[in-house]
């Protein structure tokens, strides 16, 4: 725990509002979610002067209920806070994770043409160069900030390759993904969030009407010449599913990345448990997930009358679905809050679940085994040397800096460079 977080607070979840980012920077969550998921599991978010109220589900089985249920929920009328309590999403019906039913799915299918399991091979395999590349260099210097230096290069390289992003408008998309659902200090506004997602949208315009006059071998390329409902895809709706993809593909991994990190180094029994092989890496990256939970919540609208658990949710109700809740749940996990990289099984549900499901899930997993492969081959462990601030944000949880001090492995680094020779 570092200097910007305050032991397990008991909150009053009649006065917390979760839809405050400060709620979730100033103050530890888990003994509240804890309350909920016992007393609450279908908990009221009051209404203020500003703002609409909306619903919180905390447990496990009830989330993956909602995610199933595309009878009584929609996600064509926001998937997040930010734009729920707007009162709708500008991508509704053209952009995938606000899209439903038969659009949905052909949505669906094109993206996994480029991010399925089937077709990331050559990507794995680039991933995998450049993270090792990063730590290795990271480990020649000793000190870092993993967050700056390493997770934040790894997934933008990763989905900027795929989308056909120039390398030298890498930095300017990782500064707007940054600012665009998040803030690194108390004095950014929505104004700004703003801002920065238009910037998103606008630079994606430009590279849409490139491709459209010079197509290339890149997802952007795939999405020009693509066709849903017998239409091809309009600069609109390509720019919408590119700056969900920008998000999508930086975010999710990049803070899980940084906590990866910053979790290993205050539980060493785990790290020796990686570094000698003893946990499978597939199984350590859903512990990873499950403890991270980088995307904090999802959320849906009722399209009609229901009830959940015995509670009545009114037609367009909000009802949000807290992922940083259900991967604690003592129904499903044994000793949830404890961090176990031989957990299994493992139902963390980070990448959301049912028909609206990550597509960008397989990529992400990559990302992160290939950090904790490398960390484990190229180091013998590594310390944090300075603070870990928060983020700020109702969506996201994670670090926005995390400074590092790299203890070399020399034999797995003469390996690493015999085999690039």
């Amino acid at each position: 725990m570092n200097s910007t977080e305050a032991a397990a607070d008991t909150l009053d979840p009649d006065t917390i509002d979760l839809a405050d980012p400060a709620t979730f920077a100033d103050h530890d969550l888990s003994e509240f979610w804890r309350m909920l998921r016992d007393t609450r599991p279908v908990h009221w978010n009051q209404a203020t002067r500003h703002r609409r109220g909306f619903w919180v589900l905390t447990r496990h089985d009830d989330i993956m209920a909602v995610y199933r249920d595309d009878t009584n929920f929609t996600s064509e009328r926001g998937n997040v806070l930010v734009t729920l309590l707007e009162g709708g999403d500008v991508g509704a019906g053209r952009m995938l994770a606000v899209t439903d039913g038969p659009r949905h799915e052909q949505l669906r299918k094109i993206m996994l043409k480029s991010l399925g399991p089937r077709t990331l091979g050559p990507v794995a395999a680039a991933v995998r160069a450049n993270t090792r590349h990063l730590i290795r260099e990271a480990v020649a210097r000793g000190d870092c900030d993993f967050a700056l230096d390493i997770a934040s290069r790894i997934p933008m390289t990763t989905i900027s390759n795929l989308l056909g992003v120039p390398e030298s408008d890498r930095d300017f998309l990782l500064a707007q993904t940054k600012a665009a659902l998040s803030a690194d200090d108390a004095d950014a506004d929505e104004v700004e969030s703003a801002m920065a997602r238009n910037e998103i949208l606008l630079y994606f315009q430009d590279l849409v009407e490139q491709r459209r006059k010079a197509p290339g071998e890149d997802l952007i390329s795939v999405l020009v010449d693509s066709v849903v409902a017998g239409e091809p895809l309009s600069d609109e709706d390509i720019v919408l599913n590119c700056y969900s993809l920008i998000i999508g593909g930086d975010e999710t991994s990049r803070l899980s990345m940084i906590d990866s990190v910053y979790t290993l180094a205050a539980h060493p029994e785990q790290w020796r448990l990686l570094k000698n092989g003893e946990c499978a890496i597939d199984t350590a990256v859903d512990e990873v997930l499950r403890w991270a939970s980088p995307s904090m919540h999802f959320g849906r609208t009722a399209v009609r009358d229901t009830e959940i658990r015995g509670v009545r949710i009114g037609v367009n109700d909000i009802v949000t679905l807290w992922h940083a809740a259900a991967n604690r749940d003592e129904r499903v996990f044994d000793r949830p809050q404890v961090f176990d990289l031989r957990r299994t099984p493992n139902r963390q549900i980070s990448f959301g679940y049912g028909p609206h499901y990550c597509v960008g899930s397989y990529l992400a997993k990559i990302e992160i085994s290939e950090l904790l492969m490398a960390l484990r081959d190229l180091t013998t462990g590594f310390e944090r040397i300075g603070d870990a601030p928060r983020i700020r944000s109702n969506l996201l949880t994670g670090f926005s800096s995390l400074p590092v001090r790299f203890f070399p492995d020399h034999a797995g680094l003469s390996r690493h460079d015999s085999a690039e020779r």
